[in-house]
């Protein structure tokens, strides 16, 4: 029995098309690039093409139906009444072709993804074991020269840390922001080597058995200006609140405002601008949301970000990240690599 579509049936009024990707793979195990699934009361149908069809076919509790290529025309044809597809995963082409013949479609949001926001035992033991790589590559990075080598060089430098110490593959592109550039908390690696007396935000993950870590850390090459040495300070402090404020049954605001309080008194409030944190998981970004406009209340088993930052244009910024799983009574710290401020060569 597929537990999943089990728990997804419980959630719906009446058939629901699956097409997100992420989704197909979540309740069935299928990773592929065409396929959809077709969840009913009684039953669970999956459609794919002959690329992925003999994988698709060894899976269990749900039955495979083979179709041309072009799988949504194909659903058209042999799809009949009324039923619910994934609005946030549904182009306005898909939607024309899906009711061509006249299938009634009802849109739907966050169905699936309510579901994947808890946590099974084994995949938060996936995103322990990429946590795991992660620190690892973050202390074998501490100990090399980081001046004089470009944000890029560093960036490919930890990716292959990541790879080597059994890594699947990326969670997302590394970022490496120095000096100035750590002003932008999306910044992308450049090639102008790294100076002494700045700061330099390192934000990078991994994946096992698909599933991903997050971490950001922050380093300083040498003596720090005052003001990059107070906003680290201010970060930590903000940081180490929002963890401290993570537990079963607080609202996304409230996870959010335990640190933002922080940097607001400091003087910086208008230097956060994004939110706390967001779920990870299969994706790297997905629900739960931790920022002033959530409507997530948090329950254990979701895992989720902490990462205030403070940017400062023209200056510098700092971001200090940890990804932490909820429980009844608080939060297990998944990322373990220490906040204490690192100075590097």
């Amino acid at each position: 029995m597929n537990r999943r579509l089990e728990r997804l049936r419980a959630e719906l009024e009446g058939p629901l098309l699956v097409t997100s990707p992420v989704n197909v793979l979540y309740l069935t195990g299928l990773s592929s690039s065409n396929a959809a699934v077709l969840v009913e009361p009684d039953r669970a149908r999956l459609y794919t093409d002959f690329r992925y069809i003999e994988r698709a076919r060894a899976l269990d509790g749900v039955e495979v139906v083979e179709t041309p290529r072009a799988v949504l025309p194909t659903l058209a044809e042999l799809l009949d009444g009324t039923v619910g597809f994934e609005a946030d995963h549904v182009t306005y082409a898909g939607w024309q072709t899906l009711g061509a013949n006249g299938l009634a479609l009802v849109p739907t949001q966050g169905v699936v993804e309510a579901l994947r926001a808890v946590k099974e035992p084994g995949e938060l033991d996936a995103i322990r074991a990429a946590c795991a790589i992660s620190d690892r590559a973050f202390e074998a990075l501490a100990q090399e020269r980081f001046t004089g080598r470009t944000e890029r060089e560093l960036a490919w430098r930890l990716d292959q840390l990541l790879h080597d110490l059994g890594g699947e593959g990326p969670a997302f592109e590394t970022i490496v922001a120095a000096g100035d550039n750590g002003s932008r908390p999306h910044a992308i690696p450049g090639e102008r080597s790294i100076e002494a007396g700045t700061l330099v935000t390192i934000d990078a993950g991994t994946t096992v058995g698909g599933y991903r870590s997050d971490c950001t850390r922050t380093f300083a090459t040498g003596d720090l200006p005052d003001e990059l040495a107070r906003i680290y300070e201010i970060c930590l402090e903000a940081q180490e609140a929002g963890v401290a404020a993570v537990r079963a049954g607080i609202t996304g605001v409230e996870g959010d405002a335990a640190s933002r309080r922080v940097i607001e008194a400091a003087g910086y409030g208008e230097r956060f601008g994004h939110g706390l944190g967001h779920g990870v998981g299969l994706n790297i970004h997905e629900a739960p949301a931790l920022r002033p406009e959530s409507t997530d209340t948090l329950v254990a088993g979701n895992t989720v970000t902490v990462e205030p930052g403070i940017y400062l244009p023209g200056v510098g910024g700092v971001r200090i990240e940890d990804l932490v799983t909820v429980t009844e009574d608080g939060c297990e710290r998944l990322t373990r690599f220490t906040k204490d401020l690192i100075a590097v060569s």
